[in-house]
């Protein structure tokens, strides 16, 4: 048995995604919060600290490089968290969706150790986020910074929290009317043909996915880029350019 990625695609288009009592159990629910949290990509807020660890490259950031292994590691109980939502089905199913390109995953490493990251669904120019973890300090927030900086860099005009937590709040996230959810939604997924059937899934999750989370790309000065302003494509990203791109947004 697994999740029909059309069915998935579908219901995020809807505002609904899938969860789990825990992570042992063997079917899965659908959750349509009636608040909803988001996080405004204009209004991320980078503390000194964040901004210092980001130009420091403390840690290595990657894109796509090891998305199984992000979903194994938000799904490990930890300390914090004794228990998790992310089920077999659900681990199995964002795997494929993975695999058709619309899953994405920012990983953060502490030499060639995995430390942190999270990993969430593209679809037209809206992100929803699944799940970070962090097993260092700053961790979860550095890939998150990443996530924000480079769905600005690609166009995306939504990034779906789900629920509120204070870590989100912290960084900016802001909690929203289902109505008002629907309505950024909508806009965000409007050219996405998913009622024309299954051909959707060979088209992967769009222009703007392809160029947030390119694990080549990087972010360089360029006055006359139309995507965002004063960053294109060229060489390696870095986390200087990361919080220079946060730095004149936020």
């Amino acid at each position: 048995m697994m999740i029909d990625p059309l069915l998935l695609l579908q219901a995020y288009a809807l505002g609904v995604f899938p969860m789990s009592d825990d992570r042992h159990a063997e079917d899965i629910y659908w959750v349509e919060p009636k608040k909803r949290a988001i996080l405004p990509l204009d209004g991320f807020h980078l503390s000194h600290s964040l901004a210092k660890t980001l130009r420091r490259d403390r840690f290595r950031v990657t894109a796509n490089r090891a998305f199984p292994a992000i979903v194994t590691l938000c799904a490990e109980a930890a300390a914090d968290r004794p228990s998790t939502w992310i089920n077999g089905l659900i681990e199995q199913g964002y795997r494929h969706l993975h695999e058709l390109r619309f899953a994405h995953s920012v990983e953060v490493w502490e030499g060639e150790e995995l430390v942190g990251g999270l990993y969430g669904v593209a679809l037209g120019r809206a992100f929803f986020g699944e799940s970070m973890v962090s097993r260092r300090t700053d961790a979860s927030k550095v890939a998150l910074a990443w996530l924000v900086a480079r769905m600005r860099f690609g166009g995306f005009t939504l990034l779906d929290c789900q629920f509120m937590t204070d870590h989100l709040h912290s960084l900016g996230a802001a909690e929203i009317s289902q109505q008002n959810y629907l309505q950024l939604l909508g806009d965000a997924v409007a050219d996405v043909p998913l009622g024309e059937g299954r051909s959707v899934l060979s088209a992967g999750s769009g222009a703007a996915a392809e160029l947030a989370f390119d694990p080549l790309s990087g972010l360089a000065e360029e006055t006359d880029s139309p995507l965002a302003p004063a960053f294109t494509v060229s060489g390696p990203v870095s986390g200087h350019a990361i919080a220079q791109l946060l730095t004149q947004t936020s």
